[in-house]
């Protein structure tokens, strides 16, 4: 059996040939509607066969390294499947981290190829350092599309059979809570990823999907999705125009959609000020940071045929567990406000899920770990076919993130919950932001839940003032800012007596206030809680 997920695109491609597979902006028109580039999955098929050829006659070979500069849409997706194909490894890492912070992981997953926009091949000219071992360099451009089309001819290229355990990509972390690392996908845990989000979400073939994270819509071929490509900066991704988005979906009768909070936020507002629903959404997916009972509300009143869903997972681990709007604001939204946690649902099948006694320092063996008792809050650790079992050449933060078991890999995920009676996963916070006050550990989604029912706070984050003081940065909502010393006192006055009102925050006594939170590249929704400690820690 191959567990090489480029044999996907080869079967759509005979299913439902002439069916969209990827539609493009190019622009608009004077009516205001969006032009595309359409490729059919037959048409997608042969340029990603064609672009293997092309590769292949450049000297990729099974196993390459290749780092991948290009912007999301239909490059991205065919030069992928090409080397999906060719059993070559892709190297995706975040383009809005910043060029210090992309030149280390460039340097640190030393690729043998380059595949990039014009600037992208200039970079890795300029800091040659940090690309020393890249000897092959494709532009993609003009002159792409044409080798493209000239190695058509040679026909198809048929993919590789892939191990289970074979190497089929790296894929950097956002480094929203430290520096960013390089995952290594095997080619057997895209499939069990493809297997499980199509069982859970009940995706059939001749959907149309609108990813607003570009690494989404890889899975699409291989699920039988069409691809519309949002008009969005993935570098700024909570920068988008939400009607471009909104327009999106209506004119491509848009089925399914993943986007974070902050996105589907500025969607929702966009939507009731406009009076606008969007009936052709049968669900849409909101992950990358906690989504508020709120958020689930106001989208569902706006997509009247379709589901909310919110899957819990990080890069390493994904997905883990999911849960729908209908059990959260029928079951768990009162307990999320009054400081509980967020709800991220049961895990999926095939999912080991365990909660345990936090440890500082690395865990060797499953033998070590102590198991909290049902509704007691630890260190969420997690097994299954699609969890990673390392890092790229990390041993380090191997030691520090994985559990050794001869059943399977356990991933500690960093983060802090709980298990309810039912079997349901409670989020608490990052293990990292936790403050350890002298009357004991605060967690950030625990306490920011009770602050974030202010009327005038869009956001609020719990941060360590220093020897475990605890303190509150509120982000106000639009026009809310106090911007006189008797507005901030007024303000400071309220947010106390909040505090006051709940056993969870009763000792927080500091207040501040941020115009705008530091957050994370990739999905805009992680607040960076503990730059804002440094900024403001007791001196």
């Amino acid at each position: 059996m191959s567990f090489n997920v480029a044999h996907f695109l080869a079967k759509q491609a005979f299913a439902q040939p002439n069916a969209p597979a990827v539609r493009a902006p190019l622009g608009q028109r004077l009516d205001g509607s969006i032009r595309y580039a359409e490729r059919s999955f037959a048409e997608l098929e042969a340029e990603a066969s064609a672009t293997a050829h092309y590769f292949a006659s450049m000297g990729i070979l099974r196993g390459s390294r290749v780092l991948l500069m290009v912007r999301p849409g239909l490059d991205l997706i065919r030069i992928v499947f090409a080397l999906f194909k060719m059993g070559a490894v892709p190297i995706v890492i975040d383009p809005g981290m910043g060029l210090k912070k992309f030149l280390r992981c460039v340097r640190h997953s030393q690729p043998d190829a380059l595949i990039g926009i014009t600037p992208a091949i200039w970079i890795g000219r300029l800091f040659r350092p940090s690309f020393r071992g890249v000897s092959i360099r494709i532009g993609v451009g003009r002159d792409f599309e044409k080798r493209i089309e000239a190695n058509r001819k040679q026909g198809a290229f048929a993919a590789v059979d892939s191990e289970e355990s074979e190497l089929a990509a790296i894929l950097f972390t956002s480094g929203s809570t430290g520096p960013a690392k390089g995952v290594c996908y095997r080619h057997g845990m895209f499939l069990a990823q493809v297997e499980a989000i199509r069982l859970q979400y009940g995706i059939k073939p001749g959907e149309v999907d609108l990813p607003m994270l570009s690494v989404f819509a890889l899975f699409n071929p291989a699920l039988g999705m069409c691809t519309v490509v949002p008009d969005m900066d993935p570098s700024r991704p909570a920068s988008v125009d939400p009607e471009q988005i909104v327009r999106a979906i209506e004119q491509n009768a848009v089925t399914n959609s993943f986007g974070s909070p902050a996105l589907w936020t500025k969607i929702a507002r966009h939507c009731e000020r406009e009076s606008i629903t969007l009936p052709s959404l049968r669900r849409i997916l909101m992950a990358g940071a906690p989504v508020s009972p709120t958020l689930m509300t106001q989208m569902r009143a706006i997509i009247p045929n379709g589901e909310i869903h919110t899957p819990y997972g990080a890069t390493e681990a994904l997905p883990v567990s999911s849960v729908s709007a209908d059990e959260v604001l029928e079951h768990t939204a009162l307990r999320t406000q009054k400081g509980e946690g967020t709800c991220v649902g049961r895990p999926l099948p095939g999912v080991s899920l365990r909660v345990i006694e936090p440890v500082e320092g690395a865990i060797a063996s499953i033998q070590d770990v102590v198991d909290r008792p049902m509704g007691k809050i630890g260190e969420i650790i997690v097994q299954g076919p699609s969890v990673t079992n390392g890092y790229d050449r990390l041993p380090e933060a191997d030691a520090a993130s994985k559990i050794f078991d001869p059943m399977g890999c356990w991933h500690r995920m960093g983060d802090m919950g709980w298990l309810d009676e039912s079997g349901r996963l409670w989020f608490c916070g990052r293990k990292v932001e936790r403050v350890m006050s002298p009357l004991g550990a605060m967690y950030t989604d625990c306490c920011e839940a009770i602050f974030n029912g202010h009327p005038d706070v869009f956001r609020s984050a719990l941060i360590d003032l220093g020897c475990g003081l605890p303190g509150v940065v509120i982000e106000p909502e639009k026009g809310a800012f106090p911007d006189t010393d008797q507005k901030r006192a007024a303000f400071i006055k309220s947010l106390r007596e909040l505090a006051q009102s709940h056993a969870l925050t009763e000792v927080i006594e500091n207040f501040f206030f941020e115009a705008s939170f530091p957050v994370d590249v990739r999905h805009n929704a992680k607040i960076h809680r503990l730059s804002l400690a440094k900024k403001f820690a007791v001196q």
